[in-house]
């Protein structure tokens, strides 16, 4: 399915008129002008799976965020924008097969850490809970309680229902089972499975980081599928060699200039790996 068929950033041309119509000199940084201009980068043209590949600072998250703001897509973690970002998305522009779907969003490292923290810090809060708990039991079941007014009622029955109970039927009784709390992989993977629904556009900034090969595998396969059979549009930024090697992925190299479309066997990154490998091609003998 493709929603957003093609999407143009402002020439350096135009980069050039907007920053002296400003008159502004007290900015070191216009960012994020001159960045995707510098790699002579002016146009996508979107496939049901694009990915952008470069090394850091080609412009690659840049790109991604900039379109994210242009189509007014969902996001999770706030984005720290610049003086002329909001200058800069307006000089851009996009053209749509079909309208964006509102569970669209973009999917950032810091979308996938905070959401591990938010397990922990559940976890840790009810494992405090339960401490709280265990001291509370045993007050009530060895205690000596007798009540003397209404105000004592509450007291009582928990007296009562300590002594009913073992220790940990009592403490279930009281406290929620804790969230599992998976691996930072497990976590990950969980987080995509979860924010990736039927009919979308999804931009996905970086998304093998914390992921094992294994996870990074699965979430290829699940990407495909979601790509394939679900009605969902992906634009991916990505070293992953797993993810490059996408079936159908349209890839642009943002680190040639201007840049171009590549196979993914091309690509610097991934020969890297394929050179180490076959280097070592006797070891797995």
């Amino acid at each position: 399915m493709i929603y957003l068929s093609s999407f143009t950033f402002p020439s350096a041309d135009m980069e050039f008129d907007f920053i002296l119509s400003i008159k502004r000199t007290c900015y070191d940084s216009f960012y994020p002008f001159k960045i995707l201009s510098n790699h002579d980068l002016d146009r996508f043209d979107f496939q049901p799976v694009t990915i952008l590949y470069g090394g850091n600072g080609s412009g690659k998250s840049t790109a991604l965020n900039v379109i994210a703001e242009k189509t007014g897509i969902r996001r999770d973690s706030i984005y720290n924008k610049s003086n002329f970002f909001p200058d800069y998305v307006k000089l851009c522009s996009m053209n749509l097969e079909e309208d964006i779907p509102d569970n669209s969003r973009i999917i950032t490292s810091d979308d996938v850490f905070d959401y591990m923290l938010n397990i922990r810090n559940l976890n840790e809060g009810i494992d405090l809970k339960r401490e709280e708990l265990f001291d509370e039991y045993l007050d009530a079941k060895y205690s000596q309680f007798q009540m003397k007014s209404m105000a004592d009622y509450e007291q009582l029955k928990k007296v009562n229902n300590s002594r009913r109970k073992t220790q940990s039927r009592f403490i279930r009784s009281e406290l929620m089972d804790n969230v599992r709390e998976y691996s930072n992989g497990e976590s990950a993977f969980l987080y995509f499975t979860e924010k990736i629904s039927e009919d979308g556009l999804y931009l996905l900034d970086e998304p093998e980081n914390s992921l094992s090969p294994k996870r990074q595998l699965e979430l290829m396969n699940f990407l495909e599928e979601s790509a394939r059979f679900f009605g969902c549009q992906f634009i991916i930024s990505t070293h992953s060699p797993f993810l490059l090697a996408m079936s159908g992925a349209r890839i642009y190299n943002l680190d040639e200039n201007p840049v171009t479309i590549r196979r993914w066997t091309e690509l610097e990154n991934v020969r890297n790996y394929y050179d180490f490998f076959k280097n070592h091609e006797n070891e797995f003998l």
